[in-house]
């Protein structure tokens, strides 16, 4: 059986018919490869000096020395890898793209309209959150294939301290190749001051997550619920598996639980990010179990996949094999993020 594109939006993969556990009548369908991903694009600020937000240092005059020769460096680098992701199984690469450490919809803007991207016609989801160095999460999405209906943006808020400002949740419900989706992306609080010491807001902003996600069940049993992010958690840790109710066997979910693709790589010893010679895997993309199972005329889970390329790690040196970054403290390495990105593979019978 060859493996052949019938159009990009319907592309039939060899793997697809390896992978997939189907009868031989159902190996003679055509199948379409949806790609939706997660990327933590590290730090991308503009240069401008923003009232009120604590982004001094991605300034000319800053430490990092932060000018417009280095911003198009980074924005470069950034639509690179993002034009590259996934098109060995989809040649339009991703259909739907969060992303992270965006300091305002201005440098979306000049992302998306890098020459890379230009011909993905990325469109663009963002809302600007209350976090103190001024970085939101936003969407990139490909209107060939998705199709956005409703967005809003969620607040985190903690009782215990008034002042706590953080990301805001971003919640995009829309057609995904044919199919009603819901999209929630996050970047949950950092592990500043210790893990132990931060975990309760991990846990609190994972509680947001199942709220939203709670409110879209109850309105609708089967919905198709995708939460991605960069957890500052592991696929092991309490927010994600006490608190999102996400775990990564299929055998052991309960009613509503989610499911966590990304556990059996991690505890594979792979991940997103390398720290003290570590790896963890912050960055992750949960399902609801509507996207799994066998049933292809909608979509459905079929695989995980951290986005590794050789040109994203150090190749040499005391970092070695960590993800080669734009700086290293205030050292201008000229890399791409200190997070790889990571998506999922989701298949459909092509109609």
């Amino acid at each position: 059986m060859k493996t052949f594109v019938k159009s990009a939006a319907a592309f039939l993969l060899l793997v697809l018919f390896v992978n997939l556990s189907v009868s031989a009548q159902e190996h003679k369908k055509e199948y379409v490869a949806t790609l939706v991903g997660f990327y933590n694009l590290e730090n991308l600020f503009d240069t401008i000096n923003t009232p009120g937000v604590k982004d001094e240092e991605f300034t000319p005059e800053g430490p990092k020395l932060w000018n417009g020769e280095r911003y198009h460096h980074k924005l470069h680098n950034m639509a690179k890898v993002i034009s590259q992701i996934g098109t060995e199984i989809n040649p339009d690469g991703l259909a739907v793209l969060g992303i992270s450490e965006v300091e305002n919809e201005g440098v979306v803007k000049d992302l998306v309209a890098q020459p890379a991207l230009k011909s993905h016609h990325y469109q663009i989801i963002h809302y600007d959150s209350p976090d103190r160095r001024g970085i939101d999460v936003a969407m990139l999405y490909n209107p060939k294939y998705f199709k956005p209906y409703k967005t809003s943006s969620h607040r985190l808020y903690v009782d215990q301290l008034k002042d706590f400002r953080t990301r805001d949740q971003l919640l995009v419900d829309g057609v995904l190749s044919g199919d009603t989706v819901h999209i929630i992306v996050n970047h949950w609080p950092s592990r500043y001051g210790g893990e132990k010491r931060s975990r309760w807001l991990r846990d609190a902003a994972a509680g947001l997550s199942r709220k939203i996600a709670d409110s879209i069940l109850q309105q609708d049993p089967q919905a198709r619920i995708l939460v991605m992010g960069d957890l500052n958690d592991n696929p092991t840790n309490e927010s994600v598996i006490k608190y999102m109710s996400a775990k990564g066997k299929q055998d052991k979910l309960k009613p509503n639980d989610f499911f966590n693709p990304m556990w059996e790589m991690y505890k594979k010893g792979n991940g997103t990010l390398a720290w003290h010679d570590t790896w963890s895997l912050f960055d992750q993309i949960l399902v609801s179990q509507s996207l799994l199972g066998k049933d292809y005329t909608h979509l459905k889970l079929l695989k995980a996949v951290i986005y590794k390329k050789p040109f994203l790690v150090n190749k040499d040196g005391r970092y070695k094999g960590y993800p080669y970054r734009t700086f290293v403290g205030n050292t201008f390495q000229g890399g791409y993020s200190d997070h790889l990105p990571v998506f999922v593979v989701l298949v459909k019978e092509a109609r």
